[in-house]
């Protein structure tokens, strides 16, 4: 199991902290005596989750804040209210997603659902908070992609799905866009000599809801039936061992700028955490940086207004 060193004194937001990796990440943050702000779309939920682990870890120092990360104008409210009652913030955690809805959904802003979710929400929220993150002596920013990354592709001619929606794909595709997200802010920070550390990671094949929670969405179905088949032929490890990944990219001395963690048993499904090989597309730096421009076109939210 791997131990959280001394997060004393550092302040970290967690994005999707009521349930899952986001949860196990909060409670080991805060037991390694991280302040954690548990961003979440549900604040109900998050207040359960926040007494959940202060069950287990009496003195966690939590705030519960609300965030809905398919809401371009809520994730510009918590970051306008992050930076008002914070001096800077030592380690953003972009954990939170939605997997493979049956039909199209868009969000707030007309996005599709995964894409917008995924993607286009963390970068936002990343580029909203980066002159708070900028202001921590040693700060990080961890972003969860997946293995599912490996066959995604970036599609410039329909981000959005509007054409034909695969809602695997589409999953796919958001979390390909996550990993090149990390690996283009690494090259901004090298290039402009921040003092940050991008860094991405996947939890393999981890049991938590999120392979149902997306899929029931506008039908009464939970998970689909190849994903519980799947669930039962494949190696599959518990929430505690799925988040050693994104935990290592978030605290350990040795992470690495711009790399990528992962599970090292079975095809990266379980295990112990392993620096992991990055899929070929994650790679293209010019797709990244064209990437990069399309998000700030979509998003409005820009590099240069971030930094200002």
């Amino acid at each position: 199991m791997y131990v959280v060193p001394d997060q004393t004194g550092k302040l970290a937001v967690v994005t999707g902290a009521n349930s899952g990796t986001g949860k196990e990440a909060t409670k080991r943050l805060a037991a390694a005596g991280a302040r954690v702000v548990m961003a979440v779309r549900t604040v109900t939920k998050g207040e359960a989750a926040r007494a959940e682990i202060l069950a287990e870890v009496p003195n966690a120092q939590l705030e519960v804040r609300r965030v809905d990360l398919a809401d371009l104008a809520s994730v510009r409210e918590f970051a306008e209210g992050l930076a008002a009652d914070e001096p800077h913030l030592d380690l953003l955690i972009n954990n939170a997603g939605v997997m493979h809805p049956p039909t199209r959904f868009g969000t707030a802003d007309g996005f599709e659902l995964q894409f917008g979710s995924n993607f286009l929400g963390p970068f936002a929220l990343t580029l909203h908070l980066l002159p708070l993150v900028l202001a921590a002596p040693a700060p990080r920013i961890v972003t969860m992609s997946s293995g599912t990354a490996n066959y995604g592709r970036i599609n410039f001619d329909d981000l959005n799905w509007d054409k034909r929606y695969s809602a695997a794909m589409a999953y796919a595709q958001s979390k390909l866009a996550d990993l090149m997200m990390s690996n283009h802010l690494a090259k901004l920070a090298t290039d402009r000599g921040w003092n940050l550390l991008s860094v991405a990671a996947h939890p393999g094949f981890t049991d938590t809801n999120l392979q149902s929670a997306g899929a029931s969405l506008g039908n009464d179905r939970s998970e689909p039936l190849v994903n519980r088949i799947l669930g039962r032929v494949l190696p599959s490890q518990e929430v505690a061992e799925g988040t050693e990944p994104l935990l290592y990219a978030a605290t350990s001395p040795d992470a690495r700028h711009g790399a990528y963690y992962g599970p090292s048993g079975f095809f990266g499904l379980v295990g112990a955490t392993k620096l992991t090989n990055q899929p070929k597309r994650a790679r293209n730096e010019a797709d990244a940086a064209r990437l990069w421009t399309a998000a700030e076109n979509l998003t409005g939210v820009t590099l240069t207004s971030a930094v200002a």
